[in-house]
């Protein structure tokens, strides 16, 4: 009986295993594995600011700024709950000095991440409280027109240094699921065949 069916699939196996390890070894090593992990450190480069940890109690509201110099770019934001638990939750309202509104969100996971279009250099604040029940640690982070940022524009770049082996592992594993499903139909399909065969004797 022909076996090419399980090399093939064999094949695809070791692709898998081979992107796993790729993805695995992309990670930077002195990544914190600890509750207080921060998402901007798997980032290095791409963000213009990071604040400082803010603790806010249930029901109480902080507030922080960030000011924009450049025109007609997006402005990527987001906010970190620390520590995340089911039912933390966050309300965000933005606004500039003159009290124009940037908008309002709510978060209830541990990242919210989004791109606001500034017209024109602004000052942008920042007012979040807390909705939740219990005592939230939160960091906000700020990248100005982040496609044009040192992370994406340089190619020695920490996040490039994880980008590219991650594009890579990403392929090769949709290649070798692609090549195990081969792998298993060709595999089938002597079964059938050797079946057949035996029919006919």
């Amino acid at each position: 009986m022909k076996k090419y069916g399980p090399i093939i699939a064999l094949v695809g196996f070791s692709l898998i295993l081979i992107s796993l390890l790729i993805a695995i070894s992309s990670v930077p090593s002195n990544i914190s594995e600890d509750e207080t992990f921060l998402v901007s450190s798997l980032f290095e480069g791409m963000f213009d600011d990071v604040s400082e940890t803010f603790q806010i109690m249930p029901g109480d509201v902080i507030y922080t700024s960030y000011t924009t110099s450049l025109s007609d770019v997006p402005l990527l934001w987001g906010i970190q709950i620390i520590d995340y638990q089911y039912g933390d939750m966050l309300y965000i309202q933005i606004s500039n000095i003159f009290g124009d509104s940037y908008g309002e969100f709510i978060q209830n996971d541990s990242v919210l991440f989004t791109t606001t279009i500034i017209d024109q250099s602004d000052t942008l604040n920042f007012q979040i409280e807390n909705t939740g029940t219990r005592i939230i640690d939160t960091v906000v982070m700020f990248s100005e027109d982040p496609k044009n940022s040192d992370a994406f524009s340089n190619p020695n770049s920490p996040m490039m240094d994880m980008l590219l082996p991650l594009i890579i592992s990403g392929f090769l594993i949709i290649l070798g699921i692609i090549i195990v499903l081969i792998g298993i139909i060709v595999t089938i399909l002597d079964l059938k065949n050797k079946l057949d065969n035996k029919r006919n004797y």
